[in-house]
């Protein structure tokens, strides 16, 4: 199993130097570093969204997690990832975010908001936010790497985050967004393959679907006695809609997945690339957390914490231990594909949004395009570094709980945060600058509080049920953020000071094509009569 695994390894590293040496042309400037020249094909966009969105956190983490609360209903969470997060997010963001990023000139999320509303200062605000939450969010995508690799090789799990730091870093440095594109095209197809060849082993070690579904409906629940695990929604349907909405819904408001959209080649594009990007979330997000829902049927592998609660990252390797050399393999290599295509994405997304909106605006001397590329090459060393550092820590010290919480919020706090003025600024010329900063502040806001809050240990069920609720995990409180986002910002646009209508109507401009149409030589008769 080792040899044979070494080798798919080392093809499979060769294979990302190789696609970074190539795109080396394509990263000669800002536009082709940032966004591949606003020339991306839909195949390669829609492969870049789907592995942006799906790392090894929802393979490894995710789904054992959710697996273990909901069973087979986890599979919701993967349906409702491929259809509000992919399908709705492609047909209600894509086009235009494609249009209006053109026509304003906008290469992040942070200076589509600068721009769409002549602030700057609202632009160094936004890559603020994107520089703190991303950070830990780049950290845990480290998760679940050792016990993999635990199962296979003997070796510290520094060495595993060493080495897929400096390859994510070598090709993204090199060829930036063309060169994670293409690596991100060739990781999905290996995560396609992958997710389908796990599938199937682990459901025929459990005598097929029909007796591995007969063996869950017969662990009990707590309030069940069987069935829980096999029944609709699960035995928590609330918590299971919370868990939905937040991995579906939260795409819409990161930077990372609508930073896509600023790069594909045309509108026609979008169309393609929204049946492509939905059919892959259909068979990795679904098929992770369908694989998931099986994880109580080797409760007795699972390793469990002191106070009697499953560890969560352990669970799917606890499946895993019991399959064949050549899936364990073709796991590790599909494992590393998810973490290494989500933190090539968030790094670039990091690096050029410090850049861009705010060293370059703080500078003022001009900067130029050389020089922006070389500081972008820059940040991604220190990013990948930093998150790299920080799993590292998080994995020698498991009592250093501040780090998990921080990586828990950093996904509520950027969407709630970026969410509603995002999709209202593309459809509403009514929203304010006002309402913008006020969402900002409430969706970082919450996030935060719910990091004091979890770090000191507070009885959140003892402030009533509603408040309870919302605020017993960071999964309630990321959805509280951005629901609460999509009422906030159009209630405190009617009340506020609205921006100059020649402004607006200059920004919409884009979406109102003028046709001319030739006047042929009857009808110029007709008109001269």
């Amino acid at each position: 199993m080792v040899p044979l695994t070494v080798i798919m390894l080392v093809v499979f590293f060769g294979v990302m130097i190789g696609v970074g040496m190539y795109s080396r042309r394509h990263a000669s400037d800002v536009n082709g570093f940032v966004l591949g020249g606003r020339g991306v094909g839909p195949w390669l966009t829609a492969f870049a969204f789907g592995t942006s969105y799906f790392s090894a956190v929802i393979f490894v983490g995710y789904a054992g997690q959710f697996g273990w609360l909901f069973g087979l209903a986890s599979t919701w969470a993967g349906l409702g990832n491929a259809f509000i997060g992919s399908l709705l997010a492609w047909n209600i963001l894509g086009r235009r975010t494609r249009v209006m990023s053109q026509h304003l000139d906008a290469k992040t999320m942070p200076d589509f908001f600068g721009k769409r509303f002549n602030s700057t200062p609202l632009k160094v605000v936004a890559s603020l936010i994107v520089f703190v939450f991303l950070i830990p969010y780049t950290a845990s995508l480290y998760n679940g790497l050792s016990s993999l690799f635990g199962l296979v090789f003997n070796i510290p799990y520094w060495v595993v985050i060493l080495v897929m730091a400096v390859l994510t870093g070598f090709y993204v440095i090199f060829g930036g967004y063309m060169a994670t594109a293409i690596n991100d095209f060739i990781q999905g197809l290996i995560m396609l393959v992958g997710i389908v060849a796990v599938i199937l082993a682990v459901v025929n070690s459990n005598g097929g679907l029909l007796v591995a579904m007969q063996k869950l409906s017969a662990v009990p629940s707590e309030g069940w006695t069987g069935g829980a695990f096999t029944s609709f929604f699960g035995p928590d349907p609330v918590f299971l809609l919370f868990v939905v909405v937040l991995t579906s819904l939260g795409t819409w408001g990161l930077p990372q997945m609508v930073g896509k959209f600023y790069a594909i080649k045309s509108e026609n594009d979008i169309h393609k690339g929204t049946v492509i990007s939905t059919v892959f979330a259909i068979i990795v997000a679904g098929g992770c957390y369908f694989l998931g829902g099986f994880g109580r049927l080797y409760a007795d592998k699972v390793q469990f914490s002191d106070s009697g609660k499953p560890l969560f990252d352990t669970i799917v390797p606890a499946m895993l231990s019991t399959l064949p050399g050549i899936i364990i393999a073709v796991v590790i290599v599909l494992v590393l594909s998810a973490s290494m295509s989500t933190l090539s994405s968030l790094v670039l997304t990091s690096s050029s949004t410090f850049t861009l909106d705010v060293i370059k605006p703080l500078n003022k001397k001009t900067m130029s395009e050389k020089k922006q590329v070389f500081i972008m090459r820059i940040f991604i060393v220190f990013f990948i570094i930093v998150s790299a550092v920080i799993a590292v820590i998080k994995d020698a010290n498991p009592g250093v709980t501040f780090i998990a919480q921080m990586m828990g919020v950093s996904w509520g706090g950027l969407a709630g945060a970026f969410l509603a003025p995002y999709l209202y600024g593309l459809y509403w010329k009514g929203v304010t600058k006002a309402a913008t900063v006020v969402c900002f502040i409430w969706g970082t806001g919450i996030a935060i509080f719910q990091f004091v809050i979890s770090m000191i240990g507070v009885n959140v069920a003892d402030w009533g049920p509603v408040f309870g609720l919302l605020f017993k995990t960071s999964i309630h409180s990321g959805v509280l953020a951005m629901v609460g986002g999509l009422i906030i910002v159009p209630i405190v646009s009617l009340f506020t000071p609205k921006m100059a209508s020649k402004e607006v109507d200059a920004h919409f401009a884009c979406f109102e094509k003028t046709y001319t149409a030739e006047v042929t030589a009857k009808e110029r008769i007709k008109e001269s009569k």
